[in-house]
């Protein structure tokens, strides 16, 4: 029972971060204007995102458009891309994982290691998507901050931090965690298996002899 608990949180944590990887892929919250200094029109508030970029206005419907090229990115917008693609592909495939041992649950005993197989890799790749996606997060986060505070750099270009590095820091704890508990969860049950099969205790093969022999003369003396 406390196994297959387990087992559930980590498929909820890591279906947790699956989604929420989903979301930070799209949201064009990555980079929010900067009201500082002479840059004080709160009316109208620019968002720049992986895909597209937004301008929202007071009493005015939203406005977005999707980036002309590539190249119009920034260097860690164009690597944040391509980075946040490859984790949103494996957490869906470290969910998928999960799943499947999940349902190995009701195996039989001659499956545990097929199913220990499976757990561990689920939770390796829970760990490697939050770890992909720890990289553009901080990265996006870290030249927000570096322009914030460069003197060099105009006002007008300052951002601040958007709520999609916030929910991408959440959800690759989720994935990471999720990583840990399939890895533990597989750690345990190698040790209950090996634990609860340990191999019969044989007679040597030349104690086995004399034990024989000596049964023999017994029921020949016996005989007698």
């Amino acid at each position: 029972m406390g196994s297959g608990a387990l087992q559930i949180a980590g498929l909820l944590l890591g279906g947790i971060g699956m989604i929420g990887t989903f979301a930070v892929t799209g949201m064009p919250q990555w980079r929010v204007s900067a009201f500082i200094e002479t840059n004080i029109i709160v009316f109208e508030t620019i968002w720049e995102g992986l895909w597209m970029h937004c301008i929202r206005q007071a009493n005015i419907r939203m406005q977005c458009k999707v980036y002309d090229s590539v190249l119009a990115l920034s260097p860690d917008l164009q690597a944040a891309r391509g980075l946040m693609c490859a984790g949103s592909v494996l957490s869906f495939l470290a969910f998928l994982v999960a799943i499947i041992g999940l349902k190995c649950m009701q195996c039989n005993q001659s499956c545990w290691q097929a199913k220990g197989y499976v757990i561990l890799m689920a939770g390796l790749l829970f760990i490697l998507s939050g770890t992909v996606e720890l990289i553009p997060v901080c990265w996006v986060a870290n030249t927000i901050i570096s322009d914030f505070y460069d003197p060099v750099v105009n006002v007008a270009q300052k951002r601040e931090l958007g709520e999609a590095l916030y929910l991408g820091w959440v959800a690759a704890v989720c994935l990471i965690a999720a990583g840990a508990i399939f890895c533990c969860f597989c750690r345990c049950c190698e040790k209950t298996r090996s634990y609860g099969y340990s191999a019969p205790t044989h007679f040597p093969p030349h104690n086995e002899h004399l034990h024989r022999k000596m049964e023999s003369s017994y029921s020949k003396s016996q005989y007698v």
